[in-house]
């Protein structure tokens, strides 16, 4: 009886949906950026190199891995039929093993070592003089898997690209093809989060208050301002989506992220922050300088939020709270007029209570998940109470700043019925004070904005608030 032939098994982005050396590396660049300025260095010494040099100094959390079940089902299969399955891949042993163990099935590893990066020709030599021509079945997903299937009994291809499969046929006489994630223009909508380009609607927010709303010309700044904004913003996303990898994961709604869940590649998303941030630039070059150092201090900002100051109890909240208040900054900065006192203290206030009730939620789901302290953040799922109370707090501070603004003597000169503002107060109190039930309740989605986008009251709330300040406009002087 003709013995089995072993199982052979590609690691990155065949039985994982990403690619271990670029997990690792944004796991170096989270602990610790300066290691990175060593990165050009370990490449020095070669690719093998600078994987094991990665490895000594962080850990990858491998249960968090994104694994596509079809090939551990198609594996564990194979194994329970008789066959032997080793994992082979490019990573350091370090992790393989780890990975190994992990799923379970696998009867020896093939990894990276000191001197021997093993990819491509290094793991076709291997596994030719390991089993001979035509002595194992293959499991691969990339067209560098061609150097092994040539020499394959069978080649397992994970992939959707049917030129793959035809290439993969070409060179070995029985192929078997396994799903691969399928990413479309919408996933990378998703990734950059096309959605969340309604909050940086607030740089037309100066153009409202300062009524120019009939400028053309300003109304044309706003909207290149606004695709600016919009793209720098993604920019961060995307990178805030790499550093956070492992938290993304642990999280019961960002775990279905495109990064996280591996539909897009790690190394899609290194190339994809970047394009956005100078496509930001470039238009940001077509506009008045102060905008531009707006954006650029928005980023800097932003970059420091997602790399350290999210860590830190409440700072997190107050920056968000003031990023928001930035894009009517950079929006007032765009068209050239006065700042309003008025409108930046309002921001300050809802904003915070906007963000508060993000971090709530978060800590909500971690108490009925059984969570004692949030994935990199300062808080502990106790925090709730307090949270929601400075939340609410803040919300009705806001409140009573617009009630103020309604009684001072700026409204005068702006409106034309100034009483009529008036109605915007309660208005308001009901909006504010039903987010905050709702997320007590636990129905807030975990971005109150896009809640906000999405929730037919809260649209109502908006359009009522709107025409009561279209009515005290009417007959505006001057």
């Amino acid at each position: 009886m003709q013995a089995l032939k072993p199982v052979i098994v590609d690691l990155d982005g065949s039985l994982i949906h990403t690619d271990t050396l670029l997990e690792s590396f944004m796991v170096l660049l989270r602990s610790n950026p300066l290691w990175v300025l060593l990165v050009p260095f370990w490449l020095l010494g070669g690719k093998a190199n600078l994987k094991n040099r990665i490895a000594e100094k962080v850990d990858l959390d491998i249960g968090l891995l994104p694994y596509n079940p079809a090939v551990i089902d198609y594996v564990r299969q194979q194994h329970e039929a008789g066959h032997l399955c080793y994992l082979a891949t490019g990573t350091v042993e370090k992790y393989a093993r780890a990975i190994a163990d992990h799923i379970g099935v696998f009867d020896g590893v093939y990894a990276t070592d000191a001197q021997t990066n093993l990819t491509g020709t290094n793991k076709a030599r291997l596994m030719n003089e390991l089993y001979g021509e035509n002595g194992y079945i293959y499991i691969g997903n990339h067209h560098v898997d061609l150097k092994l299937w040539r020499h394959a009994e069978e080649a397992v291809v994970v992939s959707n690209s049917q030129s793959l499969v035809k290439k993969a046929a070409a060179v070995c006489g029985k192929v078997t093809q396994l799903e691969a994630p399928k990413v479309g223009l919408k996933t990378y909508l998703k990734a950059i989060r096309v959605h969340q380009w309604v909050k940086n609607a607030l740089i037309f927010v100066p153009i409202l208050t300062s009524h120019q709303w009939q400028n053309v010309d300003m109304l044309l700044l706003s909207l290149l301002g606004f695709l600016a904004y919009s793209l720098a913003a993604s920019s961060v996303y995307v990178l805030n989506d790499l550093v956070d990898l492992d938290a993304d994961r642990q999280h019961p709604t960002k775990c279905r992220r495109p990064f996280a869940s591996g539909a897009i590649s790690v190394t899609h998303g290194l190339l994809l922050f970047p394009a956005l941030l100078l496509i930001a630039f470039a238009l940001a070059l077509l506009l008045p300088f102060k905008f531009l150092i707006a954006l650029v201090f928005y980023y800097g900002l932003t970059l420091a939020y997602s790399f350290k100051l999210k860590r830190i109890i409440m700072l997190d909240t107050i920056l968000l709270a003031a990023l928001y208040t930035m894009r009517i900054i950079a929006g007032t900065l765009l068209i050239g007029v006065h700042f309003s006192f008025w409108l930046l203290a309002f921001s300050m206030f809802i904003f915070l209570s906007l963000a508060l009730v993000k971090r709530y939620t978060e800590l909500v789901l971690m108490q009925e998940g059984g969570s004692k302290k949030a994935i990199g953040r300062g808080y502990h799922a106790e925090d709730a109470s307090m949270v929601s109370a400075l939340g609410a707090a803040s919300g009705y501070i806001a409140v009573l700043v617009l009630a103020l603004y309604v009684n001072s003597p700026d409204v005068v000169d702006l409106y034309q019925q100034p009483p009529v503002l008036w109605l915007a107060c309660p208005i308001l109190l009901y909006w504010i004070s039903r987010v905050w039930i709702l997320a007590h309740r636990g129905e807030m989605h975990d971005d109150p904005i896009v809640f906000a986008v999405k929730d037919l009251q809260s649209l109502i709330t908006a359009g009522c608030i709107f025409a009561v300040f279209v009515a005290a406009s009417f007959g505006i002087t001057g």
